[in-house]
Protein backbone atom coordinates (compact mmCIF):
# COMPACT_ATOMS: atom_id res chain seq x y z
CA UNK A 1 0.00 0.00 0.00
CA UNK A 2 1.16 3.02 -1.46
CA UNK A 3 0.25 6.11 0.92
CA UNK A 4 0.94 10.34 0.53
CA UNK A 5 -0.43 12.25 2.99
CA UNK A 6 -0.78 16.07 2.60
CA UNK A 7 -0.85 18.75 5.34
CA UNK A 8 -0.40 22.66 4.51
CA UNK A 9 2.68 23.40 7.33
CA UNK A 10 3.95 21.46 10.25
CA UNK A 11 3.22 24.18 12.78
CA UNK A 12 2.91 23.67 16.58
CA UNK A 13 -0.52 21.74 16.96
CA UNK A 14 -2.17 18.83 16.98
CA UNK A 15 -2.64 18.25 13.28
CA UNK A 16 1.21 18.24 13.01
CA UNK A 17 1.62 15.48 15.60
CA UNK A 18 -1.19 13.54 14.41
CA UNK A 19 0.40 13.54 10.45
CA UNK A 20 3.71 12.54 11.41
CA UNK A 21 2.62 9.28 14.13
CA UNK A 22 0.38 7.80 11.11
CA UNK A 23 3.22 8.74 8.47
CA UNK A 24 5.85 6.68 10.66
CA UNK A 25 3.28 3.98 11.59
CA UNK A 26 2.12 3.10 8.30
CA UNK A 27 5.88 2.59 7.49
CA UNK A 28 6.79 -0.90 7.25
CA UNK A 29 6.82 -3.69 4.72
CA UNK A 30 2.64 -3.49 4.26
CA UNK A 31 2.97 0.37 3.81
CA UNK A 32 5.08 3.17 2.39
CA UNK A 33 4.07 6.57 3.06
CA UNK A 34 5.40 10.07 2.41
CA UNK A 35 4.39 12.98 4.08
CA UNK A 36 3.86 16.26 2.42
CA UNK A 37 4.02 19.58 3.42
CA UNK A 38 4.04 23.45 3.00
CA UNK A 39 6.07 25.90 4.90
CA UNK A 40 5.55 27.60 7.83
CA UNK A 41 4.96 31.01 8.09
CA UNK A 42 7.72 33.55 10.16
CA UNK A 43 5.13 34.56 12.90
CA UNK A 44 4.52 30.69 13.47
CA UNK A 45 6.75 27.77 15.15
CA UNK A 46 7.73 25.15 12.62
CA UNK A 47 7.48 21.33 14.44
CA UNK A 48 9.64 19.95 11.60
CA UNK A 49 12.00 18.85 14.69
CA UNK A 50 9.17 16.57 16.18
CA UNK A 51 8.92 14.96 12.22
CA UNK A 52 12.99 14.24 12.40
CA UNK A 53 12.12 12.97 16.18
CA UNK A 54 9.95 10.40 14.81
CA UNK A 55 12.44 9.37 11.92
CA UNK A 56 10.13 11.12 9.38
CA UNK A 57 11.15 12.96 6.37
CA UNK A 58 8.96 15.45 4.32
CA UNK A 59 8.93 16.51 1.39
CA UNK A 60 8.57 20.50 1.58
CA UNK A 61 6.36 22.24 -1.04
CA UNK A 62 8.14 26.19 -0.51
CA UNK A 63 4.80 27.61 -2.35
CA UNK A 64 1.97 25.70 -0.04
CA UNK A 65 0.88 27.95 2.85
CA UNK A 66 -2.44 28.20 4.60
CA UNK A 67 -4.23 31.12 3.28
CA UNK A 68 -5.01 31.95 -0.37
CA UNK A 69 -2.26 32.86 -2.79
CA UNK A 70 -1.64 32.36 -6.90
CA UNK A 71 0.84 30.32 -5.95
CA UNK A 72 -1.90 27.83 -5.05
CA UNK A 73 -2.12 26.88 -8.90
CA UNK A 74 1.79 26.46 -8.95
CA UNK A 75 1.06 23.94 -5.73
CA UNK A 76 -1.77 21.96 -7.64
CA UNK A 77 1.08 21.52 -10.46
CA UNK A 78 3.78 20.24 -8.12
CA UNK A 79 1.08 17.93 -6.39
CA UNK A 80 0.11 16.40 -9.62
CA UNK A 81 3.41 15.70 -10.76
CA UNK A 82 4.40 14.43 -7.66
CA UNK A 83 1.57 11.80 -7.65
CA UNK A 84 2.24 11.22 -11.40
CA UNK A 85 5.74 9.72 -9.89
CA UNK A 86 4.48 8.40 -6.44
CA UNK A 87 1.44 6.72 -8.47
CA UNK A 88 -0.15 6.10 -4.85
CA UNK A 89 -3.13 3.95 -3.49
CA UNK A 90 -4.08 6.65 -1.20
CA UNK A 91 -4.25 10.08 -0.88
CA UNK A 92 -4.67 11.82 2.40
CA UNK A 93 -5.30 15.49 2.92
CA UNK A 94 -5.63 17.18 6.44
CA UNK A 95 -6.46 20.73 6.93
CA UNK A 96 -8.71 23.01 4.70
CA UNK A 97 -6.00 24.49 2.27
CA UNK A 98 -4.08 20.64 1.34
CA UNK A 99 -7.37 19.51 1.38
CA UNK A 100 -8.13 21.76 -1.02
CA UNK A 101 -5.19 21.62 -3.20
CA UNK A 102 -4.66 17.91 -2.76
CA UNK A 103 -7.92 17.12 -3.98
CA UNK A 104 -7.57 19.66 -6.82
CA UNK A 105 -4.32 18.14 -7.74
CA UNK A 106 -6.46 14.62 -7.25
CA UNK A 107 -8.50 15.19 -9.86
CA UNK A 108 -5.96 15.68 -12.47
CA UNK A 109 -4.02 12.57 -11.48
CA UNK A 110 -7.62 10.72 -11.90
CA UNK A 111 -8.83 11.70 -14.95
CA UNK A 112 -5.77 13.20 -17.04
CA UNK A 113 -4.83 10.00 -18.43
CA UNK A 114 -6.04 8.16 -22.01
CA UNK A 115 -7.80 5.41 -20.31
CA UNK A 116 -10.23 8.39 -19.00
CA UNK A 117 -11.51 8.29 -22.25
CA UNK A 118 -13.35 4.74 -22.00
CA UNK A 119 -13.75 5.13 -18.48
CA UNK A 120 -10.46 3.95 -16.96
CA UNK A 121 -9.51 6.88 -14.93
CA UNK A 122 -5.99 5.85 -13.22
CA UNK A 123 -7.10 3.89 -9.99
CA UNK A 124 -6.58 5.83 -6.37
CA UNK A 125 -8.44 6.85 -3.41
CA UNK A 126 -8.59 10.29 -1.63
CA UNK A 127 -9.33 10.91 1.84
CA UNK A 128 -9.48 13.89 3.95
CA UNK A 129 -9.20 14.48 7.44
CA UNK A 130 -10.71 17.55 9.30
CA UNK A 131 -9.26 18.18 12.48
CA UNK A 132 -11.35 21.02 13.11
CA UNK A 133 -13.15 23.15 10.27
CA UNK A 134 -13.04 26.85 8.96
CA UNK A 135 -17.11 27.07 8.64
CA UNK A 136 -17.36 29.53 11.90
CA UNK A 137 -15.64 32.19 13.86
CA UNK A 138 -12.33 32.42 11.28
CA UNK A 139 -13.39 34.59 8.62
CA UNK A 140 -16.10 36.68 7.46
CA UNK A 141 -19.41 35.67 5.62
CA UNK A 142 -18.51 36.17 2.38
CA UNK A 143 -15.25 34.28 2.80
CA UNK A 144 -17.10 31.42 4.44
CA UNK A 145 -19.49 30.75 2.46
CA UNK A 146 -17.21 30.78 -0.63
CA UNK A 147 -14.77 27.98 1.59
CA UNK A 148 -17.97 26.26 2.56
CA UNK A 149 -18.75 26.07 -1.44
CA UNK A 150 -15.58 24.43 -2.33
CA UNK A 151 -15.69 22.22 0.74
CA UNK A 152 -19.37 20.67 -0.66
CA UNK A 153 -18.49 20.40 -4.25
CA UNK A 154 -14.34 18.52 -3.55
CA UNK A 155 -16.54 16.39 -1.26
CA UNK A 156 -18.78 15.36 -3.99
CA UNK A 157 -16.24 15.11 -6.84
CA UNK A 158 -12.56 14.38 -4.61
CA UNK A 159 -13.58 12.63 -1.92
CA UNK A 160 -14.26 8.68 -1.31
CA UNK A 161 -13.60 8.76 2.69
CA UNK A 162 -14.04 12.39 4.95
CA UNK A 163 -12.46 11.32 8.19
CA UNK A 164 -13.97 13.26 11.48
CA UNK A 165 -12.22 13.30 14.80
CA UNK A 166 -15.32 12.60 16.84
CA UNK A 167 -18.86 12.50 16.75
CA UNK A 168 -19.77 16.18 17.29
CA UNK A 169 -17.75 17.01 14.34
CA UNK A 170 -19.89 14.75 12.17
CA UNK A 171 -23.21 16.27 13.25
CA UNK A 172 -21.74 20.15 12.41
CA UNK A 173 -20.24 19.15 9.29
CA UNK A 174 -22.58 16.90 7.27
CA UNK A 175 -25.96 18.03 8.95
CA UNK A 176 -25.60 21.74 9.66
CA UNK A 177 -23.30 22.64 6.82
CA UNK A 178 -24.04 19.79 5.02
CA UNK A 179 -20.83 18.88 3.47
CA UNK A 180 -20.86 15.27 1.56
CA UNK A 181 -23.07 12.68 2.21
CA UNK A 182 -23.65 10.34 5.43
CA UNK A 183 -21.98 6.86 3.67
CA UNK A 184 -18.87 9.59 3.42
CA UNK A 185 -18.43 9.71 7.05
CA UNK A 186 -16.07 7.87 9.72
CA UNK A 187 -14.92 9.02 12.76
CA UNK A 188 -11.64 8.13 13.41
CA UNK A 189 -10.69 9.75 16.91
CA UNK A 190 -7.36 11.24 17.28
CA UNK A 191 -4.51 9.76 18.89
CA UNK A 192 -1.48 10.75 20.96
CA UNK A 193 1.94 9.17 22.55
CA UNK A 194 0.18 8.03 26.05
CA UNK A 195 3.82 6.98 26.88
CA UNK A 196 5.05 9.34 27.29
CA UNK A 197 3.03 10.93 29.97
CA UNK A 198 3.95 7.58 32.13
CA UNK A 199 4.38 8.21 35.70
CA UNK A 200 3.45 11.82 35.61
CA UNK A 201 3.49 12.21 39.08
CA UNK A 202 7.15 12.07 38.95
CA UNK A 203 8.06 15.15 37.08
CA UNK A 204 5.58 17.67 39.08
CA UNK A 205 8.00 20.14 40.39
CA UNK A 206 10.83 21.28 37.76
CA UNK A 207 8.23 23.43 35.54
CA UNK A 208 6.84 24.89 39.06
CA UNK A 209 10.55 25.77 40.23
CA UNK A 210 11.05 27.66 37.27
CA UNK A 211 8.22 29.38 37.47
CA UNK A 212 8.71 30.31 41.38
CA UNK A 213 5.62 28.64 41.72
CA UNK A 214 5.25 26.97 45.48
CA UNK A 215 3.79 23.08 46.08
CA UNK A 216 0.61 24.27 48.19
CA UNK A 217 -0.04 27.18 45.06
CA UNK A 218 -2.44 26.39 42.59
CA UNK A 219 -1.84 26.87 38.95
CA UNK A 220 -3.69 27.26 36.40
CA UNK A 221 -2.17 26.88 32.29
CA UNK A 222 -3.33 27.28 29.05
CA UNK A 223 -1.53 25.70 26.28
CA UNK A 224 -2.45 26.37 22.26
CA UNK A 225 -1.03 28.94 19.69
CA UNK A 226 -1.60 32.65 20.63
CA UNK A 227 -4.21 33.42 17.41
CA UNK A 228 -7.88 34.66 17.48
CA UNK A 229 -9.15 31.42 16.75
CA UNK A 230 -8.21 30.09 20.58
CA UNK A 231 -9.41 32.89 22.33
CA UNK A 232 -6.68 34.40 25.04
CA UNK A 233 -9.08 37.42 25.59
CA UNK A 234 -11.40 35.52 27.46
CA UNK A 235 -8.70 33.23 29.18
CA UNK A 236 -7.21 36.73 30.83
CA UNK A 237 -11.06 38.55 31.10
CA UNK A 238 -11.61 35.62 32.97
CA UNK A 239 -8.85 36.12 35.13
CA UNK A 240 -9.57 39.70 35.62
CA UNK A 241 -12.79 38.72 37.40
CA UNK A 242 -10.79 36.82 40.05
CA UNK A 243 -8.06 39.32 40.67
CA UNK A 244 -9.39 40.71 43.58
CA UNK A 245 -9.31 37.56 45.42
CA UNK A 246 -5.76 37.42 46.41
CA UNK A 247 -6.57 33.45 46.99
CA UNK A 248 -9.18 31.28 46.48
CA UNK A 249 -10.57 28.70 49.61
CA UNK A 250 -7.03 29.82 50.96
CA UNK A 251 -5.28 29.12 48.24
CA UNK A 252 -2.64 31.47 46.07
CA UNK A 253 -3.89 30.75 42.52
CA UNK A 254 -0.97 31.82 39.53
CA UNK A 255 -1.63 31.26 35.76
CA UNK A 256 0.24 30.50 32.67
CA UNK A 257 0.20 30.88 29.40
CA UNK A 258 1.94 28.34 27.60
CA UNK A 259 2.61 28.80 23.30
CA UNK A 260 3.40 31.64 21.40
CA UNK A 261 2.29 33.74 18.26
CA UNK A 262 1.09 36.82 16.30
CA UNK A 263 -0.94 38.21 19.19
CA UNK A 264 1.48 37.93 21.65
CA UNK A 265 2.57 41.43 22.57
CA UNK A 266 -1.02 42.54 21.96
CA UNK A 267 -2.11 40.00 25.07
CA UNK A 268 0.76 40.75 27.30
CA UNK A 269 -0.08 44.19 26.77
CA UNK A 270 -4.01 43.09 27.91
CA UNK A 271 -2.18 41.73 30.70
CA UNK A 272 -0.92 44.85 32.00
CA UNK A 273 -3.88 46.88 31.52
CA UNK A 274 -5.89 44.65 33.51
CA UNK A 275 -3.17 44.50 36.37
CA UNK A 276 -2.02 40.54 35.78
CA UNK A 277 1.28 40.92 35.57
CA UNK A 278 2.17 39.59 38.81
CA UNK A 279 -1.15 36.86 38.42
CA UNK A 280 -0.14 35.54 34.77
CA UNK A 281 3.73 34.40 32.91
CA UNK A 282 3.85 34.11 29.27
CA UNK A 283 6.22 31.07 28.64
CA UNK A 284 6.26 31.03 25.10
CA UNK A 285 6.44 27.48 23.40
CA UNK A 286 7.84 25.18 24.93
CA UNK A 287 9.33 21.18 23.63
CA UNK A 288 8.42 19.25 26.51
CA UNK A 289 5.04 18.59 27.36
CA UNK A 290 5.88 15.34 29.95
CA UNK A 291 7.36 17.81 32.21
CA UNK A 292 4.78 21.19 32.04
CA UNK A 293 1.65 19.26 32.56
CA UNK A 294 2.21 17.49 35.89
CA UNK A 295 3.06 20.46 36.92
CA UNK A 296 -0.42 22.42 36.51
CA UNK A 297 -3.61 21.69 38.39
CA UNK A 298 -5.90 22.84 35.85
CA UNK A 299 -5.60 22.94 32.34
CA UNK A 300 -8.06 25.18 30.46
CA UNK A 301 -9.01 26.12 27.02
CA UNK A 302 -10.92 29.38 25.78
CA UNK A 303 -11.44 28.34 22.01
CA UNK A 304 -13.82 29.73 19.22
CA UNK A 305 -14.00 26.40 17.14
CA UNK A 306 -12.28 23.61 17.77
CA UNK A 307 -12.19 19.85 16.52
CA UNK A 308 -10.48 17.68 18.78
CA UNK A 309 -8.16 19.84 20.89
CA UNK A 310 -4.63 17.88 21.51
CA UNK A 311 -4.04 20.08 24.36
CA UNK A 312 -6.99 18.62 26.34
CA UNK A 313 -6.13 14.89 25.26
CA UNK A 314 -2.48 15.44 26.79
CA UNK A 315 -3.72 17.24 29.94
CA UNK A 316 -6.00 14.15 30.34
CA UNK A 317 -3.20 11.65 30.39
CA UNK A 318 -1.69 13.60 33.01
CA UNK A 319 -4.59 13.50 35.12
CA UNK A 320 -5.30 16.95 35.07
CA UNK A 321 -8.63 18.72 35.87
CA UNK A 322 -9.47 20.70 32.28
CA UNK A 323 -11.87 23.38 31.80
CA UNK A 324 -13.19 24.10 28.63
CA UNK A 325 -15.41 26.46 26.28
CA UNK A 326 -18.55 23.70 25.19
CA UNK A 327 -17.45 24.16 20.97
CA UNK A 328 -16.71 20.79 18.54
CA UNK A 329 -15.17 18.15 19.58
CA UNK A 330 -14.84 19.64 23.05
CA UNK A 331 -18.03 18.73 23.75
CA UNK A 332 -17.35 14.97 23.41
CA UNK A 333 -13.91 15.00 25.76
CA UNK A 334 -16.34 16.43 28.55
CA UNK A 335 -19.03 14.05 28.31
CA UNK A 336 -22.34 14.52 29.74
CA UNK A 337 -23.43 17.09 32.28
CA UNK A 338 -24.49 15.84 35.38
CA UNK A 339 -27.93 16.64 36.35
CA UNK A 340 -26.61 18.35 39.41
CA UNK A 341 -25.36 21.48 37.84
CA UNK A 342 -27.76 22.00 35.28
CA UNK A 343 -29.06 26.00 37.29
CA UNK A 344 -25.02 26.94 36.84
CA UNK A 345 -23.61 29.06 34.46
CA UNK A 346 -20.95 26.35 33.80
CA UNK A 347 -21.62 22.39 33.58
CA UNK A 348 -19.50 19.96 35.41
CA UNK A 349 -19.39 16.71 33.01
CA UNK A 350 -18.03 13.46 32.91
CA UNK A 351 -14.76 14.97 32.23
CA UNK A 352 -14.14 18.04 33.05
CA UNK A 353 -16.19 21.84 33.31
CA UNK A 354 -17.72 23.37 30.44
CA UNK A 355 -18.31 26.50 30.05
CA UNK A 356 -20.52 28.73 26.81
CA UNK A 357 -18.15 30.27 24.68
CA UNK A 358 -17.23 33.89 25.38
CA UNK A 359 -18.26 34.28 28.93
CA UNK A 360 -15.59 35.44 31.50
CA UNK A 361 -17.77 35.37 34.36
CA UNK A 362 -19.18 31.92 33.69
CA UNK A 363 -15.33 30.82 33.02
CA UNK A 364 -14.30 32.34 35.87
CA UNK A 365 -17.15 31.27 37.94
CA UNK A 366 -16.28 27.13 37.04
CA UNK A 367 -12.16 27.86 37.36
CA UNK A 368 -13.33 28.81 41.12
CA UNK A 369 -14.96 25.57 41.48
CA UNK A 370 -12.11 23.55 40.46
CA UNK A 371 -10.00 25.60 42.57
CA UNK A 372 -12.02 25.27 45.80
CA UNK A 373 -12.40 21.36 45.31
CA UNK A 374 -9.26 19.34 45.26
CA UNK A 375 -11.70 16.43 45.33
CA UNK A 376 -13.55 17.27 41.91
CA UNK A 377 -10.35 18.02 40.43
CA UNK A 378 -8.66 15.01 41.16
CA UNK A 379 -12.08 12.90 40.24
CA UNK A 380 -12.11 14.37 36.69
CA UNK A 381 -8.61 13.72 36.33
CA UNK A 382 -8.52 10.15 37.00
CA UNK A 383 -11.56 9.83 34.65
CA UNK A 384 -9.52 11.94 31.93
CA UNK A 385 -6.77 9.48 32.31
CA UNK A 386 -9.21 6.39 31.97
CA UNK A 387 -10.91 7.99 28.82
CA UNK A 388 -7.26 9.00 26.98
CA UNK A 389 -6.13 4.96 27.92
CA UNK A 390 -8.86 3.17 26.54
CA UNK A 391 -9.89 5.58 23.71
CA UNK A 392 -7.16 7.61 22.56
CA UNK A 393 -3.85 5.67 21.83
CA UNK A 394 -1.75 6.40 19.10
CA UNK A 395 -1.45 2.80 18.22
CA UNK A 396 -5.26 2.48 18.09
CA UNK A 397 -5.00 5.80 15.48
CA UNK A 398 -2.79 3.80 12.85
CA UNK A 399 -4.88 0.54 13.64
CA UNK A 400 -8.10 2.49 12.17
CA UNK A 401 -6.50 4.71 9.39
CA UNK A 402 -4.80 1.80 8.11
CA UNK A 403 -7.91 -0.37 8.20
CA UNK A 404 -10.33 2.16 6.76
CA UNK A 405 -7.19 2.15 3.70
CA UNK A 406 -7.30 -1.70 2.97
CA UNK A 407 -11.28 -1.76 3.30
CA UNK A 408 -11.62 1.41 0.92
CA UNK A 409 -9.17 -0.43 -1.21
CA UNK A 410 -10.74 -3.84 -1.28
CA UNK A 411 -13.81 -2.62 -1.80
CA UNK A 412 -12.71 -1.09 -4.78
CA UNK A 413 -10.83 -3.89 -6.17
CA UNK A 414 -14.20 -5.78 -5.91
CA UNK A 415 -15.73 -3.04 -7.89
CA UNK A 416 -13.34 -2.59 -10.65
CA UNK A 417 -13.44 -6.68 -11.37
CA UNK A 418 -17.60 -6.63 -11.41
CA UNK A 419 -16.86 -3.40 -13.96
CA UNK A 420 -14.35 -5.45 -16.26
CA UNK A 421 -16.44 -8.44 -16.19
CA UNK A 422 -19.39 -6.17 -17.04
CA UNK A 423 -17.51 -4.51 -20.01
CA UNK A 424 -15.31 -7.92 -21.41
CA UNK A 425 -16.17 -9.42 -24.63
CA UNK A 426 -18.17 -12.81 -24.43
Amino acid sequence: MKIVRIIARLNVGGPAKHVVWLTAGLQNSDCKSLLVAGTVPPDEEDMSYFAAQQQVSPHFLSGMSREISTKDLQTIWKIYRLLLRERPDVVHTHTAKAGTVGRVAGLLYRWFTPGALVGRPRSCLFVHTYHGHIFHSYYGPVKTRLFLLIEKTLARMATDRIVVVSDQQRREIAETFRVGRKKQFVVIPLGLDTSLFANWEKRRSPFREALGVGPDEILVGIVGRLTEIKNHDLFLRAIAHLVNEKSVAGRTVKFVIIGDGKLRKQLEEQSSKLGLEDTVTFAGNRADPEFFYPALDIVALTSRNEGTPLTLLEAMANARAIIATRVGGVIDLLGLATADDQERNYKICERGVGVAPNDPQAFADGLVRLISDAELRARLGARGLAFVEQAHSKERLVTDIKSLYSGLLQRKAVQSEKNFAVYSPR
